[in-house]
């Protein structure tokens, strides 16, 4: 299924999430099950069914790293559930500095600086590699598909080590 079609969207990374929400809405009030409790059994099934491929759109459409994945997967890359190793190695060093440092952490003189530290790197990496991916989805060739693919590779790691450090910061809270 194609996602931005069932919105009525442009296929394209950078999209306006407030039009995306109302759009959610209005096929949400016109699909609804509650709206279709009258209709025959096969009409209630199907609305449950659209309800739920609704939900699944909007969820995957909000998220950037889930929209990355949906749009190349329409171009013939599907990439969601894959294991693969990294070969550039300064993000492997980058990788392996960030991890030192949130290990670190609960160890720490002052843990609340040191999570604001890490805090801004991730942050900051995410927002320039974000920005790539744009870009690069924007070009939409095989070569620039595959450079996305592998971006959003990396940004899973930045999420990852942002829900690490999430986790880190709740210990210390409790």
């Amino acid at each position: 299924m194609n996602y931005f079609q069932l919105f009525d969207l442009p296929a394209t990374f950078e999209l306006d999430l407030t039009e995306l929400g109302s759009r959610y809405l209005a096929l949400q009030r016109k699909f609804h099950p509650d709206k279709h409790a009258a209709a025959s059994h096969r009409d209630r099934l199907m609305s449950v069914q659209q309800t739920a491929n609704i939900n699944d759109a909007y969820h995957s459409l909000k998220q950037p790293l889930l929209r990355a994945e949906h749009l190349l997967a329409l171009r013939g890359l599907k990439i969601s559930h894959e294991q693969r190793s990294f070969t550039d190695p300064v993000f492997l060093m980058q990788q392996m500095e960030l991890r030192e440092q949130l290990e670190e952490i609960s160890s720490s003189a002052d843990p609340d600086s040191a999570i604001m530290a890490v805090e801004q790197q991730l942050q900051q990496q995410r927002k320039v590699l974000l920005k790539q991916l744009a870009a690069t989805l924007d070009a939409n060739t095989a070569e620039q598909n595959q450079q996305a693919a592998e971006l959003v590779r990396k940004l899973k790691f930045f999420f990852k080590l942002q829900h690490e450090l999430e986790l880190i910061e709740q210990q210390i809270q409790d």
